[in-house]
């Protein structure tokens, strides 16, 4: 009888246990940012491949989810006569949620998986074992380039989004509906805020933290084998996307 009731407390427990190791490595990693000496080459390394190695994947996805935000929000502003909102739609759909939510996703699936996957092998071949023999702060050595790394790209990233989604949302309405460019553009410069703006990019520098944060920690501290690295790689994409999905509602409600 008490079985369920054991394995529901068992589990509860482990989950109680990882979030306090979760955040306990959390706040070693923005503790170990003023600590010397601050190693560039790793930042600088870490901010290209996530980064310019990204780039591709957003100007690809970000073009495409303008077009067709602009194709489905043509039909449906139609119905009520009110074409020449598509332009602030578009806009105002790519700055406050696709841009930052799908750049966060993409960076997961592209950057953040590899990352896992990397501190994992290093933990499995004692890399890090090593580290700590030879007095290297593994956390300050790996997490910190690639904590900063994400505060830094992903607002980035997000800035470039939103441009190349909004231009593909322009070669729809303008180019194949046939809607005015003025009337395209001058919606956006008159419905688009700082607020709206600066929501964006909040959303995308919180999201550079859940992602860095959870794939350090899933590959920081992966089971020994091959299983457990891919174990940590596909915790960390999971997890990392449905916190940037959660936190993204938080941070609406709080922002509106």
């Amino acid at each position: 009888m008490l079985t369920p009731i054991q394995r529901l407390g068992f589990l509860s427990l482990a989950f109680v246990r990882e979030t306090g190791r979760m955040f306990i490595f959390l706040v070693q990693t923005v503790v170990s940012i003023p600590r010397q000496p601050w190693r560039w080459h790793n930042l600088l390394k870490q901010i290209h491949f996530m980064g310019m190695r990204s780039m591709f994947v957003i100007a690809l996805t970000s073009i495409f989810a303008g077009m067709v935000l602009a194709l489905q929000g043509f039909y449906t502003l139609s119905r009520f006569g009110s074409e020449a909102l598509l332009g602030p739609a578009v806009a105002l759909s790519m700055i406050r949620e696709l841009g930052p939510v799908l750049s966060g996703l993409m960076i997961t699936g592209r950057a953040g998986s590899a990352m896992a996957a990397e501190l994992g092998i290093m933990r499995i071949r004692e890399q890090i074992d090593a580290l700590e023999v030879m007095g290297v702060p593994p956390i300050h050595f790996l997490a910190v380039p690639r904590f900063l790394a994400g505060l830094v790209v992903l607002p980035m990233l997000t800035v470039i989004f939103d441009v190349i989604g909004i231009f593909g949302g322009y070669l729809v309405a303008v180019q194949l509906l046939g809607l005015s460019a003025g009337t395209y553009l001058g919606g956006i410069e008159s419905a688009v805020s700082m607020h709206d703006i600066s929501t964006g990019l909040i959303k995308a520098f919180c999201f550079g933290i859940v992602i860095t944060w959870i794939c350090s920690f899933k590959g920081f501290y992966a089971r020994r084998g091959a299983e457990g690295v891919s174990h940590a790689t596909t915790s960390a994409v999971v997890l990392s996307s449905v916190l940037i999905l959660v936190s993204d509602y938080f941070i609406t409600a709080i922002m509106l």
